[in-house]
């Protein structure tokens, strides 16, 4: 059993490890701490989901009470945050002196929630998101956020380096989750915006293949405004020294139009357009884009 009421300044480059969940990410999370040399501890619902792991070194705890003796850090990475109530808020199962990163998907609110309970529960608690497919775990590519308290962060931060680029984003245990949503946002815009742009030169003949490369180039390059636009936000000053939101407005009529004489779904296209028309209502025609933040800031309206 290991002694887990003391945290370390910062775990040896060999500490122990737990992971608790063993699906795919569960599997490529454990995978990364054994190549890493870390003696790791295994547990999953499953037991079968752990052959692998086994096969190339890991412990299969007999139950959650053993899997967190096991090891001063315990990484939990399960379907949802009930999912980790379910099997960890239990009389029988002690988390006083461990410290806890959850690496379980869901929201701001159930982050600090759960930084709560486990502080009655006498745990030290982190929140992460992984931002990166299993794969690529274990490589730098592989980047994953930590928030809650600093000195929890840095007691191991060199075990967890072994998953990847590793980054503690503050002491609000919600801002992991907060990041995680907000880059689930940019991904599925930069998405939807190519299939728009696919589904319109579909029409002329164009495959998707032969648009992905320009798409590409035009995504890098917008990727490179977002520092200029981000110091005017922070600002709030928004000066027109590119482009006026009303002549992007035109524009955007130009993109509705085109969809709809093409026979192209026009939702996305009218939606942005809608948002930059609010803006020019309240007379911010004038100013650049990014002035558009006051429109996102607000609460859904029918």
């Amino acid at each position: 059993m290991t002694d887990r009421t003391a945290a370390p300044v910062n775990a040896s480059a060999t500490a122990p490890v737990t992971v608790i969940g063993l699906g795919l990410m569960g599997q490529a999370l454990a995978g990364a701490f054994l190549g890493g040399g870390h003696p790791t501890t295994v547990w999953n619902r499953t037991r079968s989901k752990a052959a692998a792991l086994v096969a190339a070194g890991a412990h299969l705890a007999p139950s959650i009470g053993a899997a967190l003796d096991a090891s001063p850090l315990t990484i939990v990475c399960l379907t949802d945050y009930e999912a980790v109530h379910e099997l960890l808020d239990v009389d029988d199962v002690t988390l006083d002196g461990t410290t806890l990163i959850n690496l379980t998907s869901g929201d701001s609110a159930q982050a600090r929630e759960a930084a709560r309970w486990a502080e009655r529960r006498g745990a030290r608690y982190l929140d992460g998101a992984v931002m990166a497919v299993p794969p690529v775990i274990g490589t730098a590519e592989a980047v994953i956020l930590h928030s809650g308290p600093k000195t929890d962060f840095d007691a191991h931060s060199r075990t967890l380096g072994a998953l990847g680029t590793v980054t503690h984003l503050g002491e609000d245990p919600g801002l992991a989750s907060l990041y995680d949503v907000a880059g689930l946002a940019m991904m599925w815009s930069v998405l939807n915006a190519w299939l728009q742009g696919t589904a319109m030169l579909r029409k002329a003949g164009v495959d998707a293949a032969t648009y992905a490369p320009f798409a590409r180039q035009i995504a890098a390059g917008v990727a490179d405004w977002l520092p200029g636009y981000a110091q005017q936000i922070d600002a709030g000053s928004f000066p027109a020294d590119v482009s006026a939101l009303e002549t992007d407005a035109r524009a955007m009529e130009h993109l509705i139009g085109e969809s709809e004489a093409l026979g192209v779904n026009a939702e996305l296209p009218k939606l942005f357009k809608a948002m930059a028309d609010r803006a020019i209502a309240a007379g911010h025609g004038g100013e650049q884009y990014p002035v558009l933040i006051e429109e996102f800031g607000r609460p859904w309206a029918d």
